[in-house]
């Protein structure tokens, strides 16, 4: 019994999936995009604003219990890069990861061109994995543009010097450097779970509001759960838990372990969002 051959599918002199939608091209049209303007302008007018508040209020001193950095905030300008990092870092930063990574695939559906950008056609991992690609350079970028604004006020401000720590001693500047460098790739690595679940949102909503919203709303319950003492050990399983690990790395001798542990459940979570969010486009009934 013989059976019919399934006609080959024609494709197009010179089309490559992997040629459609460029990274470089994605790249520059969301850094075009009033919102990305927006978050940069914040980023940069963070560390002006504290270093506003040092002046007119004084010396800081802060209560935290944990590693006191804003006592030596304007000792240099690595110490000021360091406090606008750890000012940073349990909200402000969370706010471009989930918009960069949470905008970006809802954001087409709500001006009805994703379906046109599928029909160019640009295969759906492969509009992803650039969507994805971008959202994540940006955050990154937004990590690293903080730092070092910070670091050059800071500099201006208080002088070019050794990174004090609270504890006691210092660190030359170069191994400030690069400590502050290990900081910055925790707290992006430490971030990527907010962004899978922007991403993940991005890709089950038309509202680009709501996939932001959404992650940054989820991000604030596991910080609020992490401060429920009675969960015990069940809070080692929340990535908010080790948001504050990186603060091992200003110690004078480097921690490692809190770190390694932060990062093993950021990135099990982010692989398990990420996937989910690949799969549930790839069978998605997309009509915007």
């Amino acid at each position: 019994m013989s059976t019919l051959a399934e006609p080959p599918v024609e494709v197009a002199d010179g089309y490559r999936a992997g040629r459609t939608l460029p990274f470089r091209v994605e790249l520059v049209r969301q850094l075009k995009r009033r919102r990305t303007q927006v978050m940069a302008g914040v980023l940069v007018a963070l560390p002006l604003i504290l270093l506003i508040a040092f002046q007119v209020g004084g010396d800081p001193g802060g209560t935290n219990n944990r590693l006191n950095l804003m006592d030596t905030a304007t000792a240099s300008g690595a110490n000021f890069a360091a406090v606008n990092l750890f000012s940073a870092a349990g909200f402000l930063l969370v706010i471009p990861v989930a918009l960069f990574c949470g905008d970006t695939v809802a954001s087409e559906a709500s001006w009805s061109s994703l379906r046109y950008l599928l029909a160019a056609p640009v295969p759906r991992a492969r509009l992803l994995w650039s969507k994805l690609a971008v959202g994540l350079t940006l955050s990154l970028a937004a990590m690293i543009l903080l730092p070092v604004v910070a670091l050059a006020v800071g500099t201006a401000a208080y002088g070019w010097g050794p990174l004090e720590l609270p504890t006691g001693g210092s660190l030359s500047t170069g191994t400030a450097a690069q400590r502050i460098l290990i900081v910055v790739a925790y707290i992006m690595v430490s971030q990527l779970v907010t962004a899978a679940l922007a991403f993940w949102l991005s890709t089950r909503t038309d509202a680009p509001l709501g996939a932001v919203g959404g992650a940054v709303f989820l991000t604030i319950i596991g910080s609020v759960l992490d401060e429920v003492t009675a969960l015990g050990d069940w809070r080692h399983f929340l990535p908010a838990h080790w948001q504050y690990a990186w603060l091992d790395a200003v110690r004078p001798q480097l921690e490692w372990s809190d770190m390694i542990q932060g990062t093993s459940i950021s990135v099990t979570y982010a692989l398990v969002l990420f996937a989910l969010a690949f799969r549930g486009f790839a069978r998605k009934d997309v009509v915007s």
